[in-house]
């Protein structure tokens, strides 16, 4: 345990914060990155929204990947701040970001929106479904998504126009931090329109 998670704990008022979600490299986000940076081509010169984007692991990806523009997205402030630092981490030019709510407004011309983890509730996976549709629909966008079998992803009646590219292995940490997930599969969403 992690001197941070004793604190926590046994004095909470040292460690007023809980677990920040975005400081967490979840598992389909691994996956989704690992697609990118394996897959170069599919970022490259194209203009990219790393939607949900945490602590910026699929934004670096495409950055890393030759992507013409990225935009990471996320509402948490501090989400901002992590991808900030982590493309510092590696030594990349801070990727812009934007912590307003992307999801419902008008879509920017993306040709391609990542998108891990995002599917952890049905009325998130709602409101994603509707928007993500649009940006397909007037605009071509093409939308990769992360997940490791997320339960409102696999009940969600958008798991039927999901077309598997990649499966990615856990490692054991992550699988035990992840209530035994064993692998995450990046999908490639394409909608009836």
């Amino acid at each position: 345990m992690s001197e941070k998670s004793v604190l926590q704990r046994n004095r909470p008022e040292l460690w007023p914060f809980t677990d920040p979600y975005w400081a967490i490299y979840w598992p389909g986000g691994q996956a989704l990155a690992r697609y990118v940076l394996n897959n170069p081509g599919i970022t490259k010169n194209m203009k990219v929204l790393d939607l949900g984007s945490g602590c910026g692991a699929s934004a670096i990806a495409a950055k890393m990947s030759g992507s013409a523009y990225i935009l990471a997205n996320d509402i948490d402030p501090v989400a901002a701040v992590a991808t900030k630092l982590n493309c510092e981490l590696n030594d990349l030019e801070p990727v812009p970001s934007v912590t307003e709510d992307l999801i419902g407004s008008e879509p920017e011309g993306w040709d391609l929106v990542l998108l891990g983890d995002m599917f952890y509730e049905e009325a998130l996976a709602d409101s994603l479904h509707a928007w993500l549709r649009r940006c397909i629909r007037t605009q071509g966008t093409l939308v990769l998504i992360g997940d490791p079998g997320r339960a409102s992803l696999e009940s969600h009646g958008i798991k039927r126009q999901l077309h598997p590219l990649a499966q990615y292995d856990l490692p054991q940490s992550v699988r035990e931090e992840n209530y035994g997930l064993t692998s995450s599969t990046v999908w490639c969403y394409q909608p009836e329109l």
